[in-house]
């Protein structure tokens, strides 16, 4: 099968931010895929919203295990849709995140899944997030961004990448 992930756009930081933004995202692809790695400042969770929208359009379904315990919630009517939950991002480790939105550009409502994955030496977790974005206007923008008055670090890596014929 040939390769139908196309780099849309790359973000490297070379200084903390609060915010990574990816603007003017093309109508031409069927889905998109976000990878981030990287680690915040003071420990805290990472969340998105599309096009700027922050009303209480998104909802979401956790599934979180560490190894030793697993965990489970529903969140409805939120701001923006958590992409890690039950447990903080590690301010020393990485954590991987991977996030696939499907059909962004359709007339409705839009679903997205968001994998993290981190060991923090020995005492790793690993989420699956569910979510859903109540609006049928095509994405156009995503916002990633760190709770409360967290950033994220430098040498934080996020990659947008437009997906055709999925």
């Amino acid at each position: 099968m040939p390769a139908t992930y196309e780099p849309i756009a790359t973000t490297t930081l070379g200084t903390a931010t609060a915010t990574i933004n990816f603007t003017s995202i093309p109508a031409t692809y069927t889905d998109l895929r976000i990878v981030l790695t990287g680690r915040p400042t003071s420990g805290s969770f990472m969340w998105m919203r599309y096009n700027s929208d922050s009303a209480t359009n998104y909802s979401v379904t956790i599934l979180s295990g560490d190894g030793s315990s697993t965990g489970s919630a529903s969140i409805t009517s939120a701001a923006q849709l958590t992409c890690k939950a039950y447990s903080s991002d590690s301010t020393s480790q990485p954590t991987l995140y991977e996030i696939d939105i499907f059909s962004y550009a359709g007339s409705t409502n839009k679903t997205h899944l968001c994998s993290t994955s981190a060991d923090y030496n020995g005492s790793g977790n690993v989420q699956r997030i569910v979510g859903l974005y109540r609006s049928t206007t095509a994405i156009t923008s995503v916002n990633l961004l760190r709770s409360a008055s967290d950033t994220f670090a430098a040498g934080t890596t996020a990659t947008l990448y437009g997906i055709k014929n999925a």
